[in-house]
Formats: structure tokens, C-alpha cells, sequence
């Protein structure tokens, strides 16, 4: 018997919906930024919010002939002196969690300039410095070109022409704990190396209140220390400026994707099968997560949980010695943490409630909050 027979029989089937987080709409009327953001909250959400290069490339496809369209990104210098700028990673969907920091004895200390932006890593100890300094950075790539996760890039550059080489030719700046205490990135840092890492902090915030820290700014015309240039723009070839908040211009709003309506968090504690029938008879199946896109809309409602992990659609079968998803997908996509999974009986998939939200593999009795889709 086929394996997918053998598991549609076992499990049952329901579909999930694949969809974005957001949906772009773009407004060919020239409006400031305000007033785009006025006009985006009472027709869409809100000015656009982009959280990846996924939707940034959604974001561009969706542009007519333009010069420069606001999105929803603008400087708010005065959170500095409020102490409200929060450090961040700069592969998107991390959270930095300050118990987890390595900083150097009396760091970060915005030392001289109060513009230290960036952080430098020396003998595995963390610096804040100005982002325009020139360091070699060491990458991280999810794809594994060349059978390597980490790479030292020798030449030296300023961090953001660091973190644009490694999206550009990887995935980003290494980022994040688990990133940092991975065996291969320990054999491709040497200790005494002075490297950027891709922890950063910045004025910019997203009209929506989201945290997301992507950014995607063409260097050569974008400067940070411009105070007089306070809202984004994404240029005709996707990168992004800023420009003075009063000039008007045609703009992106969005709205909440119809993903809110897929799938549902439930604040109770249930075993792994308590939770999967209680799905099946209330809603749709325990939810599956077969790319990134779905990662990221799981771990937004992960977050709300009262649980330190929520169950998913994740299980181990003995009988054929392979995860599986509850509605029959193959798991392409994965996020484990490090060393899982392990081939184990009685184990299922769940994801941490906060940190990098990787994939924990639990006994089927214990009890936590879970995510059911919707049909």
C-alpha cells in the first residue's frame, strides 16, 4: 500500500488553504503619506506592510508605472530618546530575546556618536558600532549552496552592504541563537575574527504596529541619517528610499489575507489526539505547515498562546519510520530544531510559543494549547 493511501486512510484528509500573509492592492493617486495612510485604513488595513522577500517580489508584481510609491515604513528618531528603539535580527520571523544576548562587559553603550546601529561579534562576544564602519560577515544560507549553511565573506563591507550581499547571493546575515551556536557555523567562525552579525536597531516602525524587521533599502540613495526624510518608498526596480512625508505620491495598501479565516488557535491544553479529534469534529484537521509563508501566519498565532508550545498536525509513525502532516503532506518544508527529529514512536510535532518558533518533536501525552484549520 502507498504510503499517502495508508495515511488518508489512518487520518483522514482536508485540505489547507496556501495563502500570503497580506493582500496588495496598489492606489495610483498621489496622496502624502498621511493621507495614503488615511486612505488605506478606510478602504484596506493599512499602508502596506512587507515582512519578506517573498512579499516584496508579490509587492513589485503588483506595481503599475511608478516613480515611488509609499508603504507603510517611517522613522520615529524620538523612540530613541523614549528608549523605545528594541534590537533585531535580519533574517525575518526571528525575535530577539535579550536573555539569550552575548554582550561584551558594558555593551551596548552607544558609545561617542549615539549612532551605533549594528553589532560586530569578536571571540563569540557582541559590540555595538555605527553600521557604516567596513568588517568582513559571515552569511547564512537556508538553501546550502555548495553543502554549507555558514559562509565567512573575507571582503569587507559596511553592514548594510553586508546584509544586502548575503540576501543577495544566500539568505541573510547569520541570525539568531540557534544560528550562533551551531556546530557548522562554529567550524566557519574563528574566534578571533571580528564579523558582522544580523542584529541591528533602526528609527523605522510600520504604520500597522507589526515588528517586522525587514528592509530592503537601495544604498545608494537611502540615508538613514537624513532626518528630513521620515516615510519609505519602494522604487520602480523594488528597492526602497525615503522622502519628505508632505510630497505626494501613489501608494500600497493591503489587506489581512483571507488566512485569518483558515485557522484558529485553541487556549486549551489537550493532549495530541484529544487535540486532533477536537479539531476534526469542530473545525477542519490539526493545522500543517508546507512552506514559509504558512511558518510565519502559524507563529503569529503561536505567539498568542498560554502554552510554552502549541501542538500541530505533525506525527511520527513507526509502521513506515517518516513524519507526516495530518492532511497528507509530504514535510518539504521543515523548522526543526537543531538535532530533531529523531526516529521515535509516540512523538508529535509542536512549535514553541515564542524565541525562533522552531518545531519541537513531544510525547503525545503532554498537554498544550493547539492550532486547528478551518474548512
Amino acid at each position: 500500500m502507498q504510503w499517502s493511501l495508508f495515511l488518508l486512510l489512518l487520518m483522514g484528509q482536508c485540505s489547507f488553504f496556501m495563502c500570503h500573509l497580506h493582500e496588495y492592492h496598489f492606489v495610483n493617486q498621489t496622496k502624502t503619506w498621511t493621507e495614503a495612510q488615511q486612505y488605506c485604513r478606510e478602504h484596506h488595513t493599512d499602508l502596506a506592510t512587507v515582512s519578506n522577500m517573498t512579499d516584496m517580489k508579490r509587492l513589485r508584481d503588483s506595481a503599475q508605472n511608478q516613480d515611488g510609491a509609499w508603504i507603510g515604513l517611517y522613522s520615529d528618531p524620538e523612540r530613541n530618546e523614549r528608549g523605545m528603539w528594541h534590537w533585531q535580527w535580519s533574517l525575518p520571523g526571528l525575535e530577539f530575546n535579550d536573555s539569550e544576548s552575548r554582550w561584551h562587559e558594558g555593551e551596548p553603550n552607544d558609545y561617542g556618536s549615539k549612532n551605533e546601529k549594528c553589532v560586530l561579534m569578536k571571540n563569540h562576544k557582541w559590540n555595538d558600532i555605527p553600521c557604516s564602519y567596513n568588517h568582513k560577515c559571515i552569511c547564512y544560507d537556508e538553501r546550502k549552496q555548495s553543502n554549507k549553511t555558514f559562509h565567512l565573506i573575507e571582503d569587507k563591507m559596511s553592514w548594510p552592504q553586508a546584509q544586502s550581499y548575503c540576501r543577495e547571493h544566500h539568505t541573510d546575515l547569520v541570525s539568531g541563537d540557534q544560528q550562533l551556536e551551531d556546530n557548522e557555523f562554529k567550524r566557519e567562525y574563528r574566534s578571533n575574527e571580528v564579523v558582522w552579525i544580523g542584529l541591528f536597531r533602526d528609527s523605522w516602525r510600520w504604520s500597522d504596529g507589526s515588528s517586522f524587521s525587514f528592509r530592503y533599502w537601495d544604498l545608494e540613495l537611502f540615508r538613514d541619517e537624513d532626518s528630513s526624510k521620515k516615510c519609505a518608498v519602494t522604487l520602480l526596480d523594488g528597492k526602497w528610499s525615503s522622502d519628505e512625508c508632505n510630497k505626494t505620491k501613489s501608494f500600497f495598501c493591503y489587506d489581512v489575507s483571507s488566512m485569518t479565516d483558515k485557522m484558529i488557535l485553541i487556549k486549551e491544553n489537550m493532549t495530541w489526539d484529544d487535540a486532533l479529534k477536537y479539531c476534526r469534529m469542530n473545525h477542519c484537521d490539526l493545522v500543517s505547515i508546507t512552506n514559509h509563508d504558512e511558518q510565519r501566519w502559524v507563529q503569529e498565532k503561536a505567539k498568542k498562546a498560554n502554552s510554552p508550545y502549541v501542538w500541530l498536525g505533525l506525527r511520527y509513525t513507526c509502521t513506515l519510520g517518516f513524519w507526516f502532516w495530518v492532511n497528507e503532506e509530504m514535510v518539504t518544508y521543515k523548522n526543526w530544531v537543531t538535532g530533531v527529529p529523531a526516529d521515535d514512536c509516540d512523538m508529535s510535532g509542536a512549535m514553541d510559543r515564542g524565541g525562533e518558533h522552531k518545531w519541537f518533536k513531544k510525547n503525545d501525552n503532554e498537554k498544550f494549547n493547539f492550532i486547528c484549520s478551518t474548512c
